[in-house]
């Protein structure tokens, strides 16, 4: 089965799996369902846990061991495989298969990992382990889903925002959830009533909001020019460099230049299949290709030509007002010639 990590709690006070299956790229996430999954282990016995970091050079008898020792003789164990953010190659994979045949009720085995690819998902072991126990997803919610990821976590703490405390919280700690843990509990100690307005929140709390180029460029295919820009400014106050940004919008403009090109003669579903976009990120492009033109793109790609001309030729001269205007022309609506 799958569960999202906001909701594992509840999933282990219904039932204890043999295996968990931790993947995504939220470390919060990742090691709350860690420690949650150890919590209702040792609740139920399983007092001992190993832990091992795989690597190429791992000796895979370290696990063999310790899947073989029974309660009689020892105490119940958790066994957690912290895999390489390299992924799982075909040497590991041959062994967690291996190790998917030595697990028994005195071992609950937890494997965490980085996000999954769609290949990943559709490997032997991977579907050999998930079919005996949990996969756990702590995927960094996205912008649309943080405000009901905020709205749980102050539940949780006996916090009652109302609608505009909500928006202002997701958006100032967007992309950096320790950071809206650690604000929450501080509301929650600085107003006992549990209320939270704007002026209380402004009172008390700091943007903690972390961009990437990738929030970025998922707020160009979208066409949301007012956050895209607030993006870009957090990124210039960050001091992010500029060619790397460059770079990165480069590539999706020419994909996108390419992707604009077939579907004129092919279904985009297919087009997508054929670029391995995700099923979450095709709205997106779709956006992006029903709002720019062939034509349009190369003129972005033109003026983007121009930004990397100054980038790497005139250093008294900053680039950011021309990714700025890269920005805004980009999530401008235009009709298809």
């Amino acid at each position: 089965m799958r569960v999202f990590a906001d909701r594992l709690v509840e999933q282990l006070a219904k039932q204890l799996h043999p295996t968990y299956l931790i993947f995504g790229n939220e470390p919060l996430l990742l090691q709350e369902s860690r420690q949650a999954i150890q919590k209702a282990a040792h609740q139920q016995g399983f007092e001992e846990r190993h832990r091992f970091a795989i690597d190429s050079s791992f000796d895979w008898n370290l696990v063999y061991d310790c899947c073989q020792a029974m309660s009689l003789f020892s105490a119940r164990q958790i066994i957690e495989l912290e895999l390489p953010e390299a992924g799982v190659n075909a040497g590991i994979a041959k062994e967690l298969l291996s190790v998917s045949d030595l697990l028994h009720s005195d071992v609950i085995l937890v494997i965490i990992g980085s996000k999954l690819t769609k290949a990943q998902e559709n490997a032997k072991w991977f579907k050999a382990l998930s079919s005996q126990g949990c996969w756990v997803n702590c995927l960094t919610p996205d912008i649309q889903r943080l405000p009901q990821f905020v709205q749980v976590r102050c539940r949780a703490l006996g916090l009652k925002p109302d609608p505009e405390a909500v928006q202002m919280l997701a958006q100032w700690h967007e992309g950096n959830l320790f950071a809206l843990t650690q604000s929450l509990e501080k509301l929650a100690l600085l107003y006992p009533d549990g209320v939270l307005n704007l002026v209380r929140l402004e009172e008390s709390l700091s943007r903690h909001n972390h961009f990437t180029a990738f929030h970025w460029i998922d707020a160009l295919l979208a066409g949301k020019a007012k956050r895209s820009q607030r993006i870009l400014r957090q990124l210039e106050a960050e001091g992010v460099e500029t060619v790397i940004l460059a770079r990165t919008v480069q590539k999706e403009l020419t994909q996108l230049l390419t992707m604009s090109q077939l579907v004129q003669t092919q279904p985009i579903g297919q087009v997508f299949e054929k670029y391995r976009i995700w099923q979450s990120k095709r709205p997106l492009y779709s956006a992006a290709l029903n709002r720019l033109s062939p034509v349009k793109i190369m003129q972005l790609l033109q003026l983007l030509a121009q930004t990397e001309r100054m980038i790497k030729t005139q250093y008294e001269q900053s680039s950011w007002p021309l990714l700025h205007q890269l920005s805004t022309e980009v999530c401008l609506p235009q009709v298809k010639l």
